[in-house]
């Protein structure tokens, strides 16, 4: 097995074993519960607003397990240890976002299935919802993962890591909500382009805020 395969089980296993999967799912249940008592129970109004509310609470939902992903091993030593065995910061970054987002985004999919049914989402939105959330939710991880990176040995990161994160997060939102429309396949494209830009450069981001946190 190689070294990356080896971090991304270790990764998987430390975020399933310690329940850090779980706040983000229940977060996004809540808003999803909670928006109709905020909006009113027409059928029409929430199915129309409905999907936008998902996104944005899936947004939020991602901010959650931030303070968890870098700063409890690099307070460890477990990351110098993984440095002084060879193994680059990039590679900790790669093997950290895969497993990140093997613990956020599929569960968030399935996650969105009840959220849907609460909000009044017909199978036509809910499909347009899933197929956006399998685009973005990777550069929310991204997103989250260089976040964690750049705020892992500051003081105040948990109030730190929203006032970096979310404005960043702004164009996922944006594409991923104008996804949601029956002709809304030009913000999909845009979205998975904005996706796929944020997962090629977060790794490099994430090792070079490692370094420096080491330093």
């Amino acid at each position: 097995m190689s070294v990356l395969a080896q971090l991304v089980r270790r990764d998987l296993a430390m975020a399933y074993g310690g329940g850090g999967v779980v706040l983000p799912l229940v977060f996004f249940l809540l808003v999803a519960t909670l928006f109709p008592f905020a909006v009113g129970p027409d059928a029409a109004v929430l199915a129309k607003v409905g999907g936008g509310a998902l996104w944005t609470a899936a947004l939020l939902a991602a901010l959650l397990p931030v303070e968890r992903l870098i700063a409890p091993d690099l307070a460890s030593g477990t990351i110098d240890q993984l440095v002084v065995r060879g193994i680059g910061e990039e590679t900790i970054a790669a093997a950290r976002l895969i497993a990140h987002w093997l613990g956020f985004g599929p569960p968030l999919m399935v996650a969105a299935l009840p959220g849907a049914a609460l909000l009044g989402l017909d199978g036509s939105a809910l499909a347009r919802l899933e197929l956006g959330l399998a685009l973005g939710t990777p550069g929310l991880a991204a997103l989250a993962l260089g976040t964690a990176a750049l705020t892992a040995a500051l003081r105040g990161a948990g109030a730190l890591a929203g006032l970096v994160m979310l404005p960043l997060a702004v164009p996922l939102l944006i594409f991923g909500a104008g996804a949601l429309a029956p002709d809304g396949g030009s913000a999909l494209k845009l979205l998975a382009a904005t996706s796929l830009l944020l997962l090629a450069g977060a790794p490099f981001a994430a090792g070079a805020a490692l370094r420096a946190a080491r330093d």
